[in-house]
């Protein structure tokens, strides 16, 4: 059994919260959730993704969302693969 801290669930903050929630949609057509990340989270999209590749390797957001961060590993690593090439 988790512990929940003052911070949110597992200690993930609201703002490390909404960042797997964004990640969590599916999106319409391009430019749609860059837009949603500049109006809901006041980030711009180079921001963003730095936020949540730091957070993918944090335990507490593999607690509190596995399937997301697990998916969202496996493109990341996919990726490093195709540059490694």
């Amino acid at each position: 059994m988790t512990e929940e801290t003052a911070d949110g669930e597992n200690g993930l903050g609201e703002r490390e919260r909404a960042l797997l929630a964004v990640e969590r949609r599916s999106w319409p057509g391009p430019g749609a959730k860059e837009r949603a990340v500049r109006e809901r989270l006041g980030l711009s999209p180079t921001r963003y993704y730095q936020l949540l590749n730091a957070l993918l390797d944090d335990p507490r957001a593999l607690a509190h969302d596995p399937v997301t961060v697990n998916r969202l590993r496996r493109v990341r690593e996919e990726k490093q693969r195709r540059r490694e090439g």
